[in-house]
């Protein structure tokens, strides 16, 4: 059941968070900025519930929308320990029930917070501001805490690990190494003997993440890590998988999640004799099939007595007896109130103008001398006199996109890509100072990234395969390819890579690929041949060298840096976090479409 109050327009939020101007350097997540109504209603059923039992057995903390409630153990009305416009979620009591974890994003993205029980003195031990975190469980000591640790590459939902933190915070230590970016692990529990960490993890084969895995075979298993020895064991293993575990305070049981056919059931492990059981079948459906940063099923658990187990389904929450079977409601009522932004409104200009400011510039560049701009606006390019000339059209062609530009070594033309839904596309050069384009290739494709060579006889670019939106057709034989700066037929330079360049010498082309998990930038000599890989990245989306080869730069979570080009004859890494050589971030808020000047 559902009850809706909401407040009257213009009535403001007046739930006792901070109002104030927006200070954008130092965004805090808990302040109420701008204008906000409230809405108040009632709650007697929820989705997707974490929740705890108290070491004592007398109550149960459990998240609802973003804050976290307690009732007593036979239900009743609940009582808020945290509100607001920060997400808590998570909760779970210390082992002498003083205090609560919580996962938060109060401190602008989601970390480990502890609060005392009544919800007083709330306070952050992880600091993390990208590899974030949640899931956290206590060590039977009540001195550590063990969570997930979330990291992303090319996809960007990532994979997990277990990390162990000091309540009074740190660092924290890597307790398990995820086998690739792509298939998540999750969920940790700690034996109540402290020696064994139990987690669930994708171990369905491959190094990919793929939606609509069959869970009756097996996606999800649950692993054992013996804190003591180091040893890593695929624990509970079979048809249906195995997630969310949780050990019962004697030690003797294992419960955990595991799919029967379209249904998700409560089962039980038994230490001493290796047996498993069904006990309840009316859960909800587990996430076994998606990709589950926060869990695969919400957080449960058992009562002290370990013989029955508390836990979420269908909306309600659940005391269930191992033995009998049975399963009893246990009632909430919840009172919830939070603030509504108000959406964001602008007057929209007229889209019937015969002029606009365009805002947004793409595949921006410089001639040679630094005298001239060119540009791409609105699916053409433009020209601009530095400092301050005012932007004309480059051609008149009206019949084509235009993309890409780039100058000649004498600056007095410029090669870039067509786009034509009828005639796909094209590689043109035209003259700085105007007149008819000229076409260099000669088959219809997808062409990208043309560059002069250094001597201005030869122009490298790519030549693509298609993809589901420009059509495959006629995109047979891509890869990297070089074409007389007259035009003529493209010469296959190498099948692999993105971003070609010449390199100073004009003597081989750097190019952008992938090199096992990690980005590259190799070059080859101009028959494809003698590859080397210079830079490596984890994640890097461009790598360009300067002209002078003295000097790289490189866009990394859309940010800018640029470093020193020490030629070592091996591969080097590049992050904006590398301490082996000086980096400097040369973006502002964001950076793209990377080009050296001169």
């Amino acid at each position: 059941m559902v009850a809706f109050l909401f407040a009257q327009p213009g009535e403001q939020d007046t739930t006792g968070m901070k109002k104030k101007t927006p200070d954008f350097k130092h965004w805090d997540v808990s302040t109420h900025y701008g204008p906000a109504d409230t809405v108040e209603f009632t709650l007697t059923e929820g989705t997707w519930m974490n929740l705890d039992v108290s070491p004592d057995g007398k109550e149960i903390v459990f998240d609802l929308l973003g804050d976290i409630y307690v009732i007593p153990i036979e239900g009743g009305e609940a009582r808020a320990l945290t509100s607001g416009l920060a997400f808590d979620a998570q909760p779970r009591y210390s082992p002498d029930g003083s205090k609560i974890s919580f996962t938060s994003d109060r401190g602008g993205g989601d970390n480990i917070w502890i609060m005392n029980r009544d919800g007083s003195e709330p306070r952050a031990v992880t600091n993390e501001d990208f590899r974030l975190l949640n899931n956290a469980v206590w060590t039977p000591d009540g001195q550590y805490l063990i969570a997930r640790k979330h990291f992303t590459s090319r996809r960007s939902l990532g994979a997990g690990e277990m990390w162990m933190y000091h309540i009074s915070g740190g660092k924290g230590l890597r307790l398990t190494k995820r086998k690739n970016d792509q298939q998540d692990a999750g969920e940790p529990w700690v034996s109540p003997d402290g020696r064994y960490l139990y987690f669930s993890e994708d171990m369905s084969g491959g190094s990919t993440f793929q939606y609509n895995k069959d869970p009756n075979k097996q996606i999800y298993v649950i692993r054992r890590l013996d804190l003591q020895t180091g040893k890593l064991t695929n624990y509970i293993t079979g048809a249906g998988g195995a997630v969310r575990p949780q050990v019962s305070p004697d030690g003797q049981y294992l419960a955990f999640v595991r799919r029967i056919r379209n249904k998700s059931v409560l089962y039980l492990h038994k230490f001493e004799t290796g047996e498993q059981w069904p006990i309840w079948d009316q859960l909800n459906k587990d996430q076994q099939e998606t990709w589950a940063i926060f869990g695969v099923y919400p957080n449960y658990n058992w009562m002290p007595n370990s013989r029955e187990i508390v836990i979420w389904a269908k909306g309600h929450i659940w005391r269930v007896n191992i033995h009998s079977r049975e399963a009893k409601q246990i009632p909430f009522v919840v009172h919830a109130r939070h603030a509504i932004a108000r959406a964001l409104r602008y007057k929209q200009p007229h889209v019937a103008d015969d002029y606009f400011t365009a805002r947004m510039l793409r595949h921006v560049v410089t001639s040679p001398d630094g005298q001239w701009l060119v540009f791409n606006a609105v699916g053409h390019l433009w020209k601009m006199k530095l400092p301050d000339g005012k932007p004309v059209r480059l051609t008149n062609d009206s019949q084509h996109f235009e993309f890409e530009p780039s100058f000649s070594p004498d600056g007095k033309w410029v090669v870039y890509t067509t786009w034509n839904d009828t005639a796909l596309g094209a590689i043109y050069k035209v003259r700085l100072r105007g007149g008819k384009p000229q076409k260099l290739t000669e088959r219809k494709g997808y062409y990208y990234s043309p560059r002069f060579s250094p001597d201005g006889l030869m122009v490298v670019y790519r030549r693509g395969q298609g993809n589901a939106i420009l059509g495959f057709a006629y995109g047979v034989e891509p890869g990297i390819y070089w074409v007389a700066a007259d035009g003529g037929q493209g010469n296959l330079i190498i099948e692999e890579g993105r971003d070609p360049y010449f390199n100073k010498a004009g003597d081989r082309i750097y190019f952008f690929t992938y090199e096992g998990e990690k980005k590259a930038l190799k070059s080859c000599d101009l028959d494809g041949h003698d590859v080397r890989t210079h830079f490596t990245s984890q994640y890097a989306t461009q790598i360009v060298v300067s002209p002078d080869e003295q000097w790289v730069a490189f866009q990394e979570l859309f940010n800018v840096y640029i470093t020193p080009y020490p030629h070592t004859g091996q591969p080097i890494e590049l992050s904006s976090q590398s301490k082996a050589i000086p980096v400097k971030r040369v973006s502002r808020d964001a950076g793209n479409y990377i080009h050296w000047s001169g």
